[in-house]
């Protein structure tokens, strides 16, 4: 079996595909710790200048060429395939390779207190809360979030201490390659259906995940997830619970009021004592309980809940999580993620309590599979805006079939009473908007994919991010 040990630095490894968002910082990671690290991409961008300037030997374009002899391993995403000339080339070399999701696990592996964060919804966000509070305790944490973060400049940061925080992604079982000490559970539901069965599927997959926790670990879970005891039936680690229940889990919000900007705050509860103020520098009810799980980790390191609070206070949120872009002649627009009924539904109201007179939605759907799959509850969740305008789906990583398009969305839409509108291209869309948006109106792009350029040429600034510029290749290596 493939190990990465950071008392055995001499390995030289080589990433295909190293511009993506994951990729480029598992590299960076190694690279700091003395590895030498080379990569494949199939353009330049701002994050892969960044690493040449660490090291990193840098090939433009998958060749064969690119794969040495001297190599001790191979990395690549999930997004290249069996017939990519670098992996091909491993292969008739016999130089082991191995995918990101089992880098990732091995280099938690060197972590004594190695931190995964899994769910169907609010990953990066619980993350960098994280990430927040352990900078506050000054742990000195590596940190691997899946957007990007302003507080360590990016999406990675490399520690000089035990502590290391990740996202955990479900996707293909992902995190079933992992080595958590702290597994956390923020919610299970139907996603990626284009590989997971049903329900049950993925239920089997998050216990599967932990009952990688070791006996000496902890599981941090949502005691309102539905029938929560197969799961916890399963393991041998220590748990603990947050929710909404206070006679039912151990971490609970109390008292939650909210500010003209939809921030919550809140009385922190463990185990039925106050433990003192939350105040959130992010919207919604639904990050007053990606704290909850944060905390309950934090408290599990030791962690004071002072750290908690300051750290908590400093977060205002990452890139693409209802990051306001700017303002346009009196009307404010904002870019959020979101691509699943749930996470939309959570958007929308944080946007409903955000000061606007109306609300405008355009919203990407992500992936042919999954509009299918939910189509009515997309359309259920996207009622709660006042305007609704929809673009073409984005593939990612599938075919179109011809089993589902917009229209049918829109067609749900109308069902519902609701009036939407779609157009094939966002120029369209731009010039649409700015014909019928008015001062005081709020804008949000939503979607998983490119939805957000329409936010940035409406600004006409360059509001492009390190995100922007990874590869075609690369662009797919996270959850989505």
């Amino acid at each position: 079996m493939l190990d990465i040990n950071f008392e055995n630095t001499h390995q030289k490894i080589h990433f295909i595909g190293i511009g993506g968002i994951s990729m480029s910082g598992l590299a960076e990671i190694l690279v700091k710790k003395g590895f030498k690290v080379s990569g494949s991409d199939m353009k330049n961008s701002k994050i892969i200048r960044h690493l040449e300037q660490l090291g990193v030997d840098f090939h433009l374009g998958h060749l064969p060429s690119n794969i040495k002899d001297d190599l001790d391993f191979v990395v690549y995403t999930a997004a290249i395939k069996e017939d990519n000339p670098e992996l091909m080339e491993a292969r008739k070399r016999n130089i082991p390779t191995m995918d990101r999701a089992e880098l990732l696990g091995q280099i938690m592996k060197n972590y004594p207190y190695a931190i995964a964060v899994s769910g169907t919804h609010g990953k990066t966000t619980t993350t960098s809360m994280l990430s927040h509070i352990l900078l506050e305790a000054k742990k000195d944490p590596t940190i691997s979030v899946g957007g990007i973060l302003d507080a360590i400049g990016g999406n990675i940061r490399t520690g000089h201490s035990d502590y290391f925080i990740t996202e955990a992604c479900e996707y293909y079982d992902s995190f079933l390659k992992f080595y958590p000490y702290i597994g956390i559970i923020l919610n299970i539901e139907e996603d990626h259906l284009d590989y997971f069965k049903d329900i049950d599927h993925i239920r089997n997959s998050f216990t599967a995940f932990a009952k990688r926790i070791p006996k000496e670990g902890t599981l941090v879970i949502n005691g309102d997830i539905e029938n929560i005891h197969s799961i916890l039936d399963e393991v041998d680690c220590k748990v603990v619970t947050f929710g909404t229940d206070p006679s039912r889990v151990m971490w609970t919000a109390a008292n939650i009021s909210y500010n003209e900007k939809a921030c919550g705050s809140f009385d922190l509860f463990y185990q039925g004592k106050n433990m003192g103020r939350i105040s959130l520098g992010v919207p919604g009810i639904h990050n007053i309980y990606n704290a909850l799980a944060a905390c309950a980790c934090a408290h599990a390191l030791n962690i004071s809940t002072e750290d908690m609070a300051n750290g908590l206070k400093k977060f205002i949120g990452t890139h693409q999580r209802f990051e306001i872009k700017g303002n346009l002649k009196g009307i404010t627009i904002v870019d959020d993620y979101a691509h699943h009924p749930t996470e939309i539904k959570a958007t929308l109201a944080v946007a409903n309590h955000y000061p606007h007179n109306r609300l405008w939605c355009v919203f990407q759907p992500h992936t042919y599979s999954r509009t299918k799959a939910f189509l009515k509850e997309f359309a259920e969740a996207l009622t709660a805006a006042d305007h609704i305008i929809l673009t073409d789906i984005y593939a990612a990583r599938e075919k179109d079939l011809g089993e589902v398009h917009s229209k049918d969305l829109q067609k749900e839409l109308e069902k519902l009473g609701k009036k939407s509108y779609y157009f094939s291209d966002f120029e369209s869309i731009e010039n649409f908007l700015l014909e019928n948006c008015i001062p005081g109106d709020l804008l949000i792009t939503m979607g998983a994919g490119d939805v957000s350029i329409i936010g940035e040429d409406l600004l006409g600034a360059n509001l492009s991010t390190l995100s922007t510029e990874l590869s075609t290749d690369s662009q797919m290596i996270s959850c989505e």
